[in-house]
């Protein structure tokens, strides 16, 4: 058993924490992870009721012992509606990330409930500390998904360790598919691995079958991280969190080309079509660079024993 600041807090058999991954982590895939070990997400997208956050954490507690939710920080003002029915929901663990966490601080903390957030460099690494935040996730630009992506995650982890990692639990996440990068996080100091990519084509995901095969089919080297899906759909992710994704034919064309793109109701029409379809040569499919490892779909408890296994073993070995 691979034990760390993580397990210990949470109780778990294996220091892996399943990324909250809307649209493809729901209540099956979340409580999939946690009873091999882990502690799985739920990812709440931009435009979930909390009738639906209700229902998939209800789902999951039938399920699993434990799971976490996980919300954007950017869209809790324009629905905090989603913000308390997670709180209800009662989850292990609340993360809040990619903007302004502190008006959720107060309501997490009254509720009891652990908050982790995710940064992509040191110094809002030391903001998330000094505001209290219990689990610190350094996401490396690597990592699939939307979020920062200026830092890789190997200096990011050394950089985060180095300013809190006495004062917080810290995770890595980005690139991290295999037992290989389980161990090498660990061994650098992390309190354990978030997890996106690994589970993206198991059977428990929300993906389609033509997105599995799409993300079986890739390398480390098909994916850009690009604002374009977001213009099309008009989401309003902030500007500095683009979204990792496989490149396809409209991340060729509009790519760079973001100011044309927005005024192009075409191009809104063509994805929203595609993704109708399930073409996944215009519509997107979110990974990251680990995306390489994947090999087939199985069943997430066996991604899950694999990572925790291996890395059991090379970190015995050396």
């Amino acid at each position: 058993m691979l034990r760390t600041l993580l397990t210990d807090r949470f109780a778990l058999r294996v220091p892996v924490v399943g990324a909250p991954m809307a649209g493809a982590g729901g209540a099956a895939l979340a409580a999939a992870v946690s009873r091999a070990g882990g502690l799985g997400m739920i990812g709440v997208g931009a435009a979930a009721d909390p009738d639906w956050i209700t229902a998939a954490a209800a789902e999951a507690r039938g399920a699993a012992d434990r799971f976490g939710i996980g919300l954007m920080a950017w869209n809790i003002p324009r629905r905090p509606d989603q913000l308390d029915a997670a709180i209800a929901a009662g989850p292990a663990l609340i993360s809040v990330s990619f903007g302004d966490y502190g008006p959720a601080l107060g309501p997490l903390r009254r509720a009891g409930i652990p908050v982790a957030t995710q940064v992509g460099d040191v110094a809002s690494a030391r903001r998330a500390a000094e505001d209290g935040i219990d689990l610190i996730v350094a996401r490396g630009g690597e990592g699939g998904g939307h979020g920062d992506d200026r830092v890789a995650t190997l200096p990011l982890l050394q950089g985060v360790l180095d300013a809190v990692g006495d004062r917080a639990i810290v995770l890595a996440a980005g690139g991290i598919a295999t037992g290989r990068g389980l161990a090498a996080v660990l061994a650098a100091g992390a309190a354990g691995a978030w997890i996106g990519t690994a589970l993206l084509a198991c059977t428990e995901a929300l993906t389609s079958p033509g997105a599995r095969r799409r993300l079986i089919e890739a390398s480390e080297l098909d994916t850009v991280a690009t604002r374009v899906f977001d213009i099309a759909q008009e989401i309003p992710w902030p500007p500095g969190y683009p979204g990792r994704a496989l490149a396809n034919d409209f991340t060729g064309r509009w790519h760079g080309r973001e100011a044309v793109l927005s005024a192009s109701d075409g191009a809104r029409r063509a994805l929203a079509e595609a993704r109708r379809r399930g073409d996944f040569e215009t519509a997107f499919v979110y990974a990251g660079q680990a995306a390489g490892s994947l090999a087939g779909e199985r069943p997430a408890g066996d991604v899950i024993a694999e990572i925790a296994g291996s890395a059991e073993v090379l970190l015995r070995r050396w």
